[in-house]
């Protein structure tokens, strides 16, 4: 498999998989690193529980239970083991509340994208281009509608190597190194626009605006689903998005909108 491909498979599901997607953002980085924290102490405290209850097993003696004894309203036995798992949950509290916060930072966007729930597809309206103030009017709005790509257009394309349930019929086309704003909402139920290469799980709620700041460090294609039950095709409502250069995308936009 060449280069091209593994970079590409790094950022889609794969079946069976038990890995995180290979982060794309800061905040996706910043989950990877706590999983990894979290995992530790669970092994630690894994092993730790396991061998206390397997010696404890083994080694009881109805004849020597009496040696025991002197750990009844043990003063020291009772401040270790409150002692232990409160400093336990306070190493794992401040990462988490670390991360917590930095996920709800708010910077200033360059361009804001507007992302809206139906049933059962995705609408987009990218608005708000201040990096090219000087050349566009304020006005301007690039708009995509997407849907799931139906199998016939598969068939007629010869799209080989396209993801079936997450492959739609327009990639909405986002900058690299740009500070983005994403609102999103629904029209009509609740639904959830999710990218897990972004680290990112917004619920789109009808007449309601969520909003979230991410930042792309890096091209490629990147897949996500709606992740709230929302009726009958609730499975084939999936999202697919195309990270170019800056400077490519800034072509591209002054090339449809003028």
């Amino acid at each position: 498999m060449s280069t091209e491909k593994i970079f590409f498979f790094c950022d889609a599901p794969e079946f069976a998989q038990l890995r995180l997607q290979d982060p794309s953002t800061t905040t996706m980085e910043g989950l990877l690193e706590f999983n990894k924290h979290l995992l530790f102490v669970i092994v630690v405290i894994v092993v730790l529980v396991g061998w206390l209850l397997f010696a404890t097993v083994s080694n009881f003696e109805e004849f020597t239970a009496e040696k025991s004894q002197s750990f009844f309203h043990s003063n020291a036995l009772e401040i270790v083991w409150t002692s232990l798992p409160a400093l336990t949950l306070l190493n794992l509290a401040s990462p988490s509340f670390t991360l917590l916060y930095s996920m709800d930072e708010i910077s200033t966007p360059e361009i804001s994208v507007k992302v809206m729930g139906h049933q059962w597809f995705w609408s987009y309206e990218i608005s708000d281009f201040d990096t090219m103030a000087t050349c566009m009017d304020s006005d301007k709005t690039l708009k995509y509608t997407c849907y799931l790509l139906a199998e016939e257009s598969i068939a007629e394309k010869n799209y080989l190597g396209f993801f079936r349930l997450l492959e739609t019929n327009k990639r909405v086309l986002l900058p690299s190194n740009t500070h983005l704003r994403l609102l999103v909402t629904s029209v009509d139920v609740l639904h959830s626009w999710t990218i897990p290469s972004f680290g990112v799980k917004v619920d789109a709620c009808p007449g309601r605006l969520n909003q979230v700041n991410v930042f792309l460090k890096r091209i490629g294609m990147f897949f996500g689903q709606c992740s709230e039950i929302c009726g009958v095709n609730h499975g084939f409502m999936p999202i697919a998005l195309l990270v170019v250069p800056s400077v490519q995308y800034h072509y591209f936009v002054v090339s449809k909108l003028f």
